[in-house]
C-alpha cells in the first residue's frame, strides 16, 4: 500500500505541481488572484486528488478482490493526499524561487486595497495594514510558510478521501470488469 501512496501521490503532486509552477514562473504577479485564482487552484486540486478514486478503485479490484473497508480505503486515501500536498507546497517553494515573486506583499497589498474599496478607514484600516504587516513577515520565514501551502491542499484531499472511501467500500459501486 505505501507504493501505490508514493506512486499516486507522486502523480496527484506532479499534476497539480508542475502547471502551477509554469504558471507562476511565466506569470508572476499578473497570474489570476482573488475568486478566479481561487477557483483555478481549488479546481486543479480536485482534478489532481481524482487519482485518489483511481487508486483505491484499482487497489480494492486487484488486490483485495472487489472489496475493501472504509477505513483502508480512506487511509489510501489520505496518504495519496498527504504526499501530493508536500508536492504541492514544495512546487510553490519553487515558484516562488523561480519567479521572485513576494506572495506577502502581493497579498497584503490585494487585501489593504479591496479593505479601502469597501470603505475601511481609520482605526480599522491601520489595525488591518498591521495585521498584514504581521503576516508578510511571517509569510517570509520558508518554515512557517511550507506547512501554511501544505494547509491548502491537504483538507480537500480529506474530504476526497472521505467521499472515495465511503462510495467505494460498497462492492456494488463501480465493480471491476470480469
Amino acid at each position: 500500500m505505501l507504493r501505490r501512496i508514493g506512486l499516486y501521490g507522486g502523480l496527484a503532486g506532479l499534476i497539480i505541481g508542475v502547471p502551477m509552477l509554469a504558471m507562476v514562473s511565466l506569470l508572476g504577479e499578473k497570474g489570476p488572484t482573488g475568486p478566479a485564482g481561487l477557483a483555478i487552484g481549488y479546481t486543479s486540486m480536485l482534478i489532481a486528488l481524482s487519482v485518489i478514486f483511481v487508486a483505491v478503485k484499482r487497489h480494492r479490484d486487484l488486490a483485495l478482490g472487489g472489496a475493501i473497508k472504509f477505513l483502508p480505503a480512506f487511509a489510501l486515501g489520505f496518504g495519496i493526499s498527504l504526499v501530493a500536498s508536500v508536492i504541492y507546497a514544495l512546487a510553490w517553494e519553487a515558484s516562488l524561487a523561480v519567479s521572485g515573486m513576494d506572495y506577502g506583499a502581493l497579498h497584503a497589498e490585494h487585501a489593504i486595497a479591496a479593505a479601502k474599496a469597501k470603505g475601511v478607514a481609520g482605526a480599522e484600516l491601520a489595525t488591518l495594514e498591521a495585521d498584514m504587516a504581521a503576516f508578510q513577515s511571517m509569510y517570509a520565514n520558508p518554515l512557517m510558510r511550507f506547512p501554511i501551502t501544505i494547509s491548502e491542499m491537504l483538507p480537500v484531499g480529506l474530504i476526497v478521501s472521505l467521499i472515495v472511501a465511503g462510495l467505494l467500500r460498497n462492492p456494488k459501486f463501480w465493480p471491476a470488469r470480469r
